[in-house]
């Protein structure tokens, strides 16, 4: 299984347990069912067509091109996933302790992942990269504005569901690009 493949199912993977998680009250029942169904069944395609284009590849799982990139789990990508955790764990700790409300987690994380992106891109050198943690931040910042206003039913809806939706989508354009 190549690297490229890897990250996309890891992507897909966590963008469908964000849409599970999150796409329940105050989304309409039917709207939160259709969701979840539309998340697992682009998690499939994503599964579907990585591995078919992955068999494709050459040999070694690379492009000629990715040949020319940096180890893609090497030393830099391990600093920002440690980073990423202290930072989402620790987020959460501290927010605890000021008594925020629960809501903000889901918040923080997808500002932490979204920030993880953006770190990542020019490590991969894969700027495509930063396009969903872009958005994944901004709907992070989003939840915890609206946590700031004392707007905190949605909080799950836009910093969780969207994000998912993000990543699933982001996982399937990269699945179907290859």
């Amino acid at each position: 299984m190549s690297p490229q493949l890897l990250g996309l199912l890891v992507g897909s993977g966590f963008g469908t347990a964000f849409v599970l998680a999150n796409a329940g009250e105050p989304v309409p029942g039917p709207l939160g069912i259709a969701l979840r169904v539309a998340a697992i069944l682009c998690l499939v395609a994503v599964i579907v067509t990585g591995f078919r284009t992955d068999r494709r590849g050459d040999p070694d799982g690379a492009a000629p091109a990715d040949r020319e990139r940096p180890a893609w789990f090497g030393p830099k990508f391990g600093l920002v996933v440690v980073a990423e955790f202290a930072l989402i764990f620790g987020g959460i700790a501290v927010l605890r302790a000021l008594d925020a409300p629960e809501e903000c987690n889901v918040a923080w994380i997808a500002l932490i992942v979204g920030l993880h992106f953006v770190a990542l891109a020019p490590i991969w050198k894969r700027a495509a990269i930063a396009v969903p943690g872009a958005a994944l931040t901004v709907l992070g910042v989003a939840g915890m504005v609206m946590a700031a206003m004392s707007r905190t039913d949605w909080i799950p809806f836009v910093s969780g569901t969207l994000s998912g939706v993000v990543l699933l989508a982001g996982s399937l354009y990269g699945a179907a690009r290859r």
